[in-house]
């Protein structure tokens, strides 16, 4: 095997649930590779970069090598190399936080508490 399908590809190394969400992914742009958008059937080969866009987060693999069958999340990493910027895994964190810190429900001035968590969060942005 020297080809496969992208959403094949993409389901099996579990960075989709399912195959049709990879599929639905494919179709909606949200797949690139050098840039451009590819279609649920463009075959891949080992060394491709992959560039995956998952809610707000531009997640980039390299392909090292190919599978059809999906795997146990242990064994993914013989089959993908992660090389997503670190800007983008910080800016994971800094929503997190954010988010986690919004669904309080604040009333009045923070606590001590809260603003060692504005400031966490305060200092990760300045340091992107």
């Amino acid at each position: 095997m020297n080809k496969i399908r992208i959403d094949k590809w993409l389901w099996a190394v579990r960075i989709f649930k399912t195959r049709s969400i990879s599929r639905t992914a494919c179709s909606k742009g949200k797949i690139k590779i050098n840039g451009k958008s590819v279609k649920p059937s463009y075959s891949i080969t080992v060394k491709t970069i992959i560039d995956v866009r998952k809610r707000y987060i531009n997640h980039r693999y390299e392909v090292i090598d190919l599978i059809d069958k999906r795997v146990n999340a242990k064994l993914v990493n013989n089959y993908l190399n992660d090389i997503t910027p670190k800007e983008e895994i910080i800016k994971n964190e800094i929503n997190f936080s954010l988010s986690t810190f919004r669904t309080k429900n604040i009333k009045g001035r923070p606590t001590k508490k809260d603003r060692r968590q504005m400031d966490k969060i305060k200092s990760k942005i300045e340091n992107i």
